[in-house]
């Protein structure tokens, strides 16, 4: 019934109410004016009256009691007040109120990343999160990647400790999800995909050696290869890629701005094409900006007063470096690129472009260059390789340059670095040791190789440069196995 037509019926009826309060108004005089007249001319009023009264009071305690002891007040189980069915003793108070309102204790969780295949149809994705649901998972962030047929749905999950990977993938399997992929997640998965995306290009932004870093940051446990257009002796280095790129289910092949091409590889998971746009916007954004690098530095005393220098070094310093290949002894360059002293100059050009990694150019007062260190990305390891000029040697150069580019290494989220070296080179061995981390030590035909492990313990702070130095020498070589994927020798 209308609001209208509820107006109208009121309206309609209102002289019956009327009509019926009149005549019980003039009851209630009629009754008033008789109790009256019996109590003014009768011989009993007096105590009638008195009676009355009585009745009335005690009428009025009666329902005062019943009122207190019958309380219409709703249970207080109801309200979780004191009392209430699972507190603890009824009205105790404790710090933070009513013993029956204390939070419960917070149950134990763990994060998963997680990525399934549905249907793209209306209430695929329902039906999926329904089936988390069920299981006490909650989610955290969802990302979608559209594909030609279904949808690549990306999730964080936060699920109870105890349960199972096997039983969330069930679920998600009952719930119409196909290939699914799940593996343990971190705290650094809770920054939102727009906010880590932004932090990746302006790295990449300040520093050109960040684009294999970032890829990597990017797309997740995966391969980065970078490969010159051209080998050392000039010859083609494969076909060129085309200017946007290839797919290739787990494999994607990007122009290097630089020249030659980056190799992204991810063999337990095919990329998709949104994480493919990703890439290559990248990409794009490291070619518009040109080579760049850092440009602080750092100025160290020497124990006999030399004042040096340590800075990022790029392509832009070969005719420097070279000029330090002329005054190294053929020893020294032998150890560091353990091939013929005549390619030593060959490597430069490769070995200071910072797409494959990171160097550190040590220089004097007059601009020459002393010493480089080079942290270089080798797949999915680190290598770290060094090259002191020999008048330079035994002056904790060396040590130096070590200790700071581990700690790049660090930095860039690296679990390991290796240096591959002579089992006769104690000074190499020394230096490694002086970083206090764990290390691993491998000998194939002389050729000695030492890992060391980022993870476990921080790079000791090491002793300053004008403090006595207990290196016999600073000489390494460049190893074979940083080969793999680099340029041919």
């Amino acid at each position: 019934m209308t609001d209208v037509n509820s107006a109208k019926r009121t309206r309609r009826h209102h002289w019956r109410r009327d009509l019926v309060e009149l005549a019980a108004l003039f009851t209630a005089v009629a009754v008033a004016d008789a109790i009256a007249n019996m109590i003014a001319h009768g011989p009993d009023g007096p105590y009638l009256l008195v009676f009355s009264a009585v009745a009335l009071i005690a009428t009025a305690a009666f329902h005062t009691w019943w009122a207190r002891r019958h309380s219409h007040a709703p249970p207080t189980g109801d309200t979780g007040g004191p009392g209430a069915a699972g507190s603890g003793t009824a009205g105790t108070f404790g710090a933070t109120g009513p013993a029956g309102a204390r939070e419960p204790a917070p149950r134990e969780t763990a994060l998963w990343r997680m990525r399934t295949t549905v249907r793209d149809e209306p209430g695929s994705l329902a039906a999926l999160c329904t089936a988390l649901a069920r299981h006490g998972v909650d989610i955290l962030t969802l990302q979608t990647h559209p594909l030609a047929e279904g949808t690549v749905d990306e999730f964080l999950l936060r699920a109870p400790a105890a349960l199972q990977t096997q039983e969330i993938t069930q679920a998600v399997s009952a719930a119409g999800g196909s290939r699914t992929w799940i593996e343990r997640a971190d705290a650094h998965d809770l920054v939102d995909t727009p906010t880590r995306l932004l932090g990746l290009a302006t790295r990449t932004a300040l520093d050109a050696a960040e684009l294999p870093l970032a890829l990597r940051q990017l797309l997740g446990r995966c391969t980065i290869h970078s490969l010159p257009a051209e080998s050392l002796g000039g010859r083609p280095n494969g076909e060129p890629v085309p200017e946007e790129g290839v797919l290739d289910e787990t494999v994607i092949r990007l122009r290097d701005p630089h020249g030659g091409t980056i190799t992204v590889e991810r063999a337990y998971l095919p990329f998709t094409p949104t994480e493919f746009a990703r890439a290559r916007a990248l990409v794009e954004l490291d070619a518009r900006l040109g080579p760049r690098i850092p440009r602080s530095q750092d100025v160290l005393t020497l124990p006999e007063g030399n004042e040096i220098t340590v800075r990022r070094a790029d392509q832009g310093d070969v005719a420097a470096a070279r000029a330090m290949h002329d005054r190294c002894s053929a020893r020294t360059l032998g150890l560091r690129y353990h091939g013929p002293v005549g390619d030593a100059d060959r490597y430069l050009n490769h070995l200071l472009s910072p797409r494959f990694g990171r160097t550190l150019a040590v220089g004097t007062a007059s601009g020459g260059i002393v010493a480089l260190g080079h942290l270089l990305w080798d797949g999915d390891e680190t290598e770290v390789a060094l090259l002191v000029e020999d008048d330079w040697q035994r002056r904790g150069i060396g040590a130096e340059l070590l200790r700071r580019l581990v700690a790049m290494a660090v930095e860039a989220g690296c679990e390991s670095v290796y240096a591959v070296t002579q089992s006769s080179n104690t000074g190499m061995v020394a230096a490694m040791r002086g970083l206090g981390l764990p290390l691993d030590y491998q000998i194939e035909e002389g050729t000695l190789v030492i890992t060391a492990r980022l993870g476990a313990t921080p790079v000791r702070p090491g002793p300053p440069l004008d403090a006595p130095c207990a290196l016999p020498q600073e000489r390494e070589r460049a190893p074979q196995r940083s080969e793999r994927g680099r340029a041919e020798r």
